[in-house]
């Protein structure tokens, strides 16, 4: 009866342990492979919108350079312009043919210096210009910025070897347009490129030409068409390829891409996607040149290798918990089973007494476990792929903004030239102001600001404004000199002086004054401007203006509740506005 009872209690065993083994298999099974291959997709996923998204935004960039780049080639363009049309160039130059020889230097003197007068007014900018040359019809040069020579061509037979290049065929085709050539045409490519003009003879209806206007201009210029590019990655690089084969005109020497660019420009994409990089161009309209952005699929990947790793980390981590967890739910799904088990024995060996009720809910508890093991590591994963992606797409807007004050203020820049150009100083004056006055505002993005600086900033506010209203107003600042190179919160006075103008000068009928008062005594710095205009009627609708709530509250949460601020008025007797700071100096870090 024993040995019967051993075999029953064996082949009852057996069974309820191969129904463990197997569902702990099929929950694993069910858990981990779908959280691996979640991971999978989430990297794909951010794989290729931050490729989308770095392409995008660096087709952004190369726009944007294409833009400053114009502004900077029409500057130049306009340079040639004003040489080629100057009297007394384009009379010296039609004079020296007709000169003996040893009245050239007489000549070149007084081309160099007409040129030198033109490059000192303030109607031309030379940054990026390193030197100009001028070429007769005997192809003797006038340099100013450079030896009076013609480089690679002084030679006995000079003339015929220059007018059998392509530069020249071309710059006399051209019949006065402005050609940009990727070299210098003396030979000095290094530093410089050239930009070629046709002088022609305006006294003949043909306008025959009479010499040619060579300006060198310095490879510096594309450090600022792409100087606020360097954060989105990779290298940017300017190329011709007017002439079928390319040829590089920025970097001079690319030292990771060089071998790949040689040839055809379809050639070269190819190349350079087969070595794994990705490409963005743009061609600028002014010179036909080509912009790129080249950059390593593997060095933009890093960041979305990196929520790869992540995910996988997280995925092993999660796995690792579900089997653990999987283990005792196999458990205590077979508990049940091995009551009965029990039972059976009990009954087997004659006994009637059966085991205490199981439950029958056990059972349903998996179903629901592995739901939300499921959602969880979902939801997880989609927030991590969201935060990373965020982070990429604020770091890419903040790239973005950088842009467009560089823009403006090159833009204000163009206004002021075209202004000076046809005499109209009051706009060109009107331009400055508002340039220097956006970059007082901006301040690199500082809040604090030397208190010279935002006197400048008020001195620039009023020069347009009294532009605008024909030099009514009178400004009268009295600030001592000691507290000029401390630091102060900006933007606090020139709201002020604004509200001075518009609400108490404006109205008044004639002439208006303004007057600034500053002082320091025991670390306490007091402001006080003061207008005799019209005054306030209603104090309470003044006070609640934004320009003054906001000089308030700014001055309260910086300085704290120490700092004042009070306005007196008088219907007819003017308007005085008072603040006080206690000065705290910056802190500075010794580590010596």
């Amino acid at each position: 009866m024993k040995n019967s009872w051993i075999k029953i209690k064996l082949a009852l065993q057996t069974p309820f342990q191969k129904i463990r083994n197997r569902f702990l298999a099929a929950m694993i099974l069910l858990a981990v492979p779908p959280l691996f291959i979640l991971g999978y997709i989430s990297f794909d996923i951010s794989k290729e919108t931050l490729m989308a998204t770095n392409t995008q935004n660096n087709q952004d960039q190369l726009r944007t350079s294409s833009e400053v780049a114009d502004l900077l080639y029409r500057n130049i363009l306009n340079m040639n312009e004003s040489i080629v049309l100057n009297n007394g160039v384009r009379d010296s130059l039609r004079n020296a043919r007709d000169v003996a020889s040893s009245d050239r230097y007489t000549i070149r003197d007084e081309i160099v210096r007409q040129l030198q007068r033109m490059m000192n007014s303030n109607f031309i900018s030379s940054r990026y210009v390193d030197s100009v040359c001028l070429i007769d019809l005997e192809f003797e040069p006038y340099c100013l910025g450079r030896s009076d020579n013609l480089g690679i061509y002084e030679q006995k037979d000079k003339r015929a070897i220059i007018e059998q290049t392509k530069w020249y065929k071309d710059v006399v085709k051209a019949q006065g347009k402005v050609r940009f050539l990727p070299d210098n045409v003396f030979g000095d490519s290094a530093k410089t490129f050239s930009t070629l003009k046709l002088f022609r003879n305006s006294d003949d209806l043909n306008g025959a030409p009479t010499g040619i206007l060579v300006v060198n201009v310095s490879r510096a210029i594309f450090s600022a068409i792409f100087a606020d590019n360097r954060a989105g990655g990779g290298e940017f690089i300017a190329l011709d390829a007017s002439e079928g084969d390319i040829r590089v005109i920025h970097p001079p020497g690319s030292a990771e891409v060089a071998k790949s660019l040689t040839g055809k420009l379809p050639d070269i994409y190819k190349r350079l996607e087969d070595q794994g990089f990705l490409i963005v161009n743009y061609k600028n309209e002014t010179t036909g040149w080509m912009f790129l952005n080249v950059i390593q699929a593997k060095e933009l990947l890093k960041e979305s290798t990196k929520i790869g790793t992540a995910t996988a980390v997280i995925a092993s981590f999660i796995a690792a918990i579900a089997i653990i967890f999987s283990f005792f739910i196999s458990g205590s799904i077979t508990q049940p089973l091995l009551k009965l088990k029990k039972m059976m024995i009990d009954w087997t060996k004659g006994r009637r007494d059966f085991a205490e009720p199981f439950g029958q809910d056990e059972v349903g508890v998996i179903g629901e476990t592995f739901k939300r093991m499921a959602s969880e590591n979902e939801e997880l994963n989609e927030r991590l792929i969201h935060t990373e992606l965020k982070e990429r797409e604020a770091e890419l807007r903040a790239l973005q903004a950088q842009i467009k004050p560089h823009f403006l203020y090159n833009t204000l820049d163009s206004i002021y030239w075209m202004a000076t150009l046809k005499n109209n100083h009051e706009v060109a004056q009107m331009a400055i102001s508002l340039s220097e006055s956006f970059k007082l505002s901006l301040n690199k993005g500082n809040e604090m600001i030397p208190v010279y600086k935002e006197l400048k900033h008020i001195e620039h506010y009023l020069t347009i404004q009294n532009i605008r209203y024909n030099n009514r107003f009178e400004y009268i600042q009295d600030v001592d000199s000691a507290i000029m190179g401390m630091e102060m919160l900006k933007l606090i006075i020139q709201p002020l002086v604004e509200n001075a103008i518009y609400h108490g000068l404006e109205p008044k009928v004639g002439a208006g004054k303004i007057m600034l008062h500053g002082k320091v005594k025991d670390g306490w710095i007091t402001f006080v401007v003061e207008d005799d205009g019209v005054g306030i009627a209603d104090m309470a609708a003044i006070e609640q203006g934004f320009g003054l709530r906001n000089v308030k509250e700014r001055l309260k949460m910086y300085y704290g509740d120490s700092s004042t601020f009070r306005i007196t008025s008088e219907v007819g007797g003017g308007t005085r506005v008072e603040f006080r700071f206690y000065f705290q100096p910056k802190e500075v870090n010794d580590h010596a």
